[in-house]
């Protein structure tokens, strides 16, 4: 089967780019599953009730996030209700929503999709290599086809998990830097790992945010409102052949669209 993961959808740009593209890139790529992470989907920062209808409505079928994915009020009974989007499993117990799920293709094939978030220069929450632990054994019992969502900020923490994780799951992908990568590798046992997967949006920009107000930001070191930039739109992606038996990666290809 084919995995499509796309990279940190940011404002419109990135909600342009997946309805302008989306669709010819599954029907070309014999897709069977799309995920994004859509924390910066709503002008760049947090999802809303009515973004995450329109990452639905333009072919997503799970939608995961990271650090902003509490930047709107609304999004906490939106993570209630909705299982197909995910919050960082490895935030303290008792917030709404789930880090984890079991999806089920047109198929019928089963994939389990597991959303953590990085502790090195970001906020102090719980283990995700303990949480990846539990919940891996768990999503096992389902299914062996695995993807990780790993959001965090630091090279050596997601290089890290890729390793901790080898064979135990399909792929550990990284998101959250906004920048793509050129490190994929299918590691021991099977697992398909990328450093990250970079960004859906404005590529004509300081990570999707218009250049004037970010460089005022780092020359002033005031504190600048940043804009969500709109120029050069890129779709950024890689997909993943995964074998439904065994659940190992055969085959990573790393996507950038104009």
């Amino acid at each position: 089967m084919k995995l499509l993961f796309i990279g940190d959808i940011v404002g419109r740009a990135g909600r342009k780019m997946l309805s302008d593209h989306l669709n010819r890139l599954i029907d070309r790529q014999m897709i069977d599953l799309v995920v994004a992470n859509g924390e910066n989907a709503a002008a760049g920062y947090g999802l809303t009730r009515s973004v995450l209808r329109e990452l639905f409505a333009a072919g997503v079928d799970v939608v995961t996030s990271g650090n902003h994915i509490w930047d709107k009020r609304e999004i906490n009974d939106v993570l209630e209700r909705e299982s197909r989007l995910l919050r960082p499993a490895n935030y303290p117990p008792g917030l709404p929503g789930c880090g984890h799920g079991i999806y089920e293709t047109a198929a019928g094939i089963k994939v389990g999709v597991l959303n953590l978030e990085g502790r090195v220069f970001m906020k102090n929450l719980d283990c995700p290599f303990r949480a990846a632990d539990e919940l891996v054994a768990e999503l096992r019992k389902t299914t062996p086809i695995l993807l990780v969502d790993f959001h965090a900020e630091a090279t050596s923490e997601k290089q890290a998990l890729g390793h901790y994780l080898a064979g135990r799951v399909s792929a550990v992908i990284g998101t959250h830097t906004h920048v793509q990568t050129a490190d994929e590798k299918i590691l021991a046992g099977g697992t398909g790992y990328l450093t990250d997967v970079g960004m859906t949006g404005s590529h004509d920009a300081v990570i999707g945010n218009q250049k004037e107000p970010a460089l005022r930001r780092f020359l002033t070191q005031q504190p600048v409102r940043l804009e969500v930039a709109k120029k050069d739109p890129q779709l950024s992606a890689v997909v993943l052949t995964l074998n439904e038996q065994s659940g190992h990666c055969e085959q990573m290809e790393r996507i950038q669209l104009k």
